[in-house]
């Protein structure tokens, strides 16, 4: 951290980077507020983008606080790297929560659902590193099993091609897109929610082969061929553990940024 700026009961960490656009993020579990602007920036201006928009700030920071008093249960449900990985333990699929049962024989590692159970069998020596690895890599195969006829649907309606794409497990964002190589990673635990939403960031993301910045015509975009876009956002933004991003649409200075790693918000 650089600096910091205090707009009433607001505090903003402010940090100078190698970054051609500013970036706003709100943090769980309380709402930690975050700056990173390009060097050639000036503290003025950060402070006016702040204040700009300091109602999504409020309201994101309110969402999160409100979540950090859930129940244990609760929240726990939505942060897998806490998971034990043993009998009785709820994990969701889909959407859909299904409790866990272990069998341990000495055989290759499985998974398969069985009404309201996600049946895991691993070998008798498997703890819960290997447990987690197992249930990840579950996790991928159904998402790699599910893009495809995604992209069979919205490439010809966005008249975009997509050459590859990856599914692996990302702390931050739900998605992200590199489009110099027409290539999408999508994280893992897309798998865990509804089918829609697995949907909206595929969308999301193809988007972004047609403009790589989150502005005004990317929204338009959205817009067009995705009228209820913001519904997915918010529900995947209220989730706890995920970094919320700023609203698309506001770009306030520098060159359209090249989409790496800042998907999916």
């Amino acid at each position: 951290m650089e600096c910091q700026i205090t707009l009433g009961d607001v505090t903003v960490e402010v940090v100078r980077k190698r970054v051609k656009n500013i970036n706003l993020t709100v943090h769980p579990p309380l709402g930690r507020v975050r700056i990173s602007a390009p060097r050639r920036v000036s503290l003025d201006t950060i402070r006016a983008f702040a204040i700009s928009r300091l109602d999504w700030i409020r309201k994101h920071q309110a969402l999160m606080r409100e979540q950090a008093r859930e129940t244990p249960r609760d929240a726990f449900r939505d942060r897998p790297r806490e998971y034990e990985y043993v009998d009785r333990e709820g994990h969701d699929v889909w959407g859909k929560r299904y409790l866990l049962a272990v069998s341990e024989r000495d055989a290759p590692s499985s998974i398969r659902l069985n009404q309201d159970e996600m049946m895991l069998q691993v070998r008798p020596a498997a703890g819960r590193d290997r447990r987690r690895a197992v249930i990840e890599a579950w996790y991928r195969e159904q998402i790699r099993a599910a893009v495809p006829p995604l992209l069979a649907r919205w490439e010809p309606r966005l008249g975009v091609k997509l050459e590859r794409f990856q599914v692996r497990r990302m702390k931050t964002r739900w998605g992200s897109c590199t489009p110099s190589a027409r290539t999408i990673r999508l994280n893992t635990a897309l798998g865990t929610k509804p089918p829609g939403l697995l949907e909206y960031i595929v969308v999301h993301e193809l988007v972004h082969l047609l403009e790589p910045s989150h502005n005004a015509r990317f929204v338009a975009l959205m817009d067009r061929y995705m009228p209820d876009w913001r519904a997915h956002r918010d529900a995947l933004n209220r989730e706890p553990g995920r970094e919320l991003v700023r609203e698309p649409g506001r770009e306030p200075i520098g060159d359209p940024v090249r989409r790496e790693e800042r998907g999916g918000d």
